[in-house]
This record gives C-alpha cells, sequence and structure tokens, in this order.
C-alpha cells in the first residue's frame, strides 16, 4: 500500500513539473481604467517617485515601510528602494525612462520574498477630456515561478494590486 501512495505522489509530482515545463518562460501583466483628467495632471503622479506614496497600493500593506529615494528629483534616474513586511519584500525600482505626459518606464528589481528583475510600463493616452492609463509589467519567468505558477495566478494577484493603484490614482486626479 505505501508504495502505491509513493508511487501516486511521484506521479503528481512529476505531473505538475512538466506542465510547468511547459508554461512560458516570460509572463506579462496589464491593467488600465479611463481618467477623467488630461495626462499633464496623471504624469506627475507616476513620474515623480515621491507622489507613489499617495496612491500605490504596496505603501498601505505596510505603512511602516523604510523608503530611499535617491538619483534625480523625478523622470529618469530617479531611484525608490524598500524594506518591507512580507507582502510588500525588498526591492528597488528606477525610471529608466521618461516622455513628458505619455510614459514612464521603470526597471523594477525584487530581492524578497523572490528574486525578480521586470520592466514597468506607465502609458498615457489621451483620449477627449480622458486618459488611458495603461500599468503593464513583464519580465522573465524563471522555471520556479513557472512551477509556483501552477498553484498561484501571479496575472489576478499583482493585477489586483495595479487596479487598486490606478483607482487611487484616479481618485486623486478626478477631484
Amino acid at each position: 500500500m505505501l508504495k502505491k501512495i509513493v508511487i501516486v505522489v511521484v506521479v503528481m509530482i512529476a505531473t505538475v513539473l512538466a506542465y510547468a515545463a511547459t508554461k512560458p518562460d516570460t509572463f506579462h501583466v496589464q491593467r488600465a481604467t479611463r481618467m477623467k483628467a488630461p495626462p499633464e495632471k496623471v504624469f506627475p503622479l507616476i513620474n515623480d517617485l515621491h507622489s507613489h506614496v499617495s496612491w500605490s497600493p504596496w505603501e498601505k500593506m505596510d505603512p511602516a515601510m523604510k523608503k530611499t529615494l535617491s538619483g534625480a528629483s523625478n523622470g529618469k534616474g530617479a531611484v525608490y528602494e524598500w524594506p518591507g513586511n512580507s507582502p510588500v519584500g525588498t526591492g528597488r525600482i528606477e525610471i529608466t525612462d521618461s516622455v513628458p505626459s505619455s510614459k514612464v518606464t521603470m526597471r523594477l528589481d525584487m530581492f524578497t520574498p523572490f528574486e525578480a528583475h521586470n520592466v514597468v510600463e506607465f502609458t498615457l493616452d489621451a483620449a477627449g477630456d480622458s486618459t488611458q492609463v495603461t500599468w503593464a509589467m513583464h519580465g522573465p519567468q524563471p522555471y520556479m515561478m513557472r512551477v509556483l505558477s501552477v498553484f498561484m495566478d501571479c496575472d489576478k494577484m499583482v493585477g489586483q494590486n495595479f487596479e487598486t493603484g490606478l483607482a487611487n490614482m484616479k481618485a486623486l486626479v478626478e477631484t
């Protein structure tokens, strides 16, 4: 009987590992919302990392998070580093490109709870008296993350945080 249980467990583990191997080696998470404000009003909230405290969902997950801002005061070269609690982790984000009122690209380096090196992009598209704001993140998905993705939906988890952040940002610019 024990032999049958061991065989079943080994087959189940092998199945999960084989399935994980078929998953893509990159990931992409994206959310968007329309804000009733011009891009010029939205852009500073993204381009100035000091402003992230007013809308970032991670700020509320760890109010005691220690933050260090360095480099440029905003735009390309601005850096935000933090050690936080377990949901927030430890990481660093740097603005690598900034196109006024249009796009901000960042490099996100996470060190805990998982090491990851991703690209974050905010795109602003004017549409009449509104702005379509798109928040996206993409990067490599190493094999161990693909195994975890069998059990956890990264798009759903990260996407919910993006939705919260966009809703917070929308509330700020529409008041």
